[in-house]
């Protein structure tokens, strides 16, 4: 899924992952839009983000 990269906060996202693409700092996340997977998660701990690129592989990706 490729994502924009937004030049400000979204929002409504709050993201702790400092190593990712999209982070920016107060915990926020700059992605356009998010995938959260998997579809039948049982609890939090099954679930995860799809967006997520580490912000070392960013430029290759993008």
């Amino acid at each position: 899924m490729k994502v924009n990269k937004m030049n400000r906060p979204n929002e409504g996202i709050k993201c702790m992952v400092n190593t990712c693409h999209y982070y920016m700092s107060g915990d926020y996340c700059s992605a356009e839009k998010i995938e959260v997977t998997p579809r039948n998660a049982s609890d939090s701990q099954d679930t995860d983000c799809a967006t997520f690129i580490p912000e070392d592989q960013a430029q290759g990706n993008m």
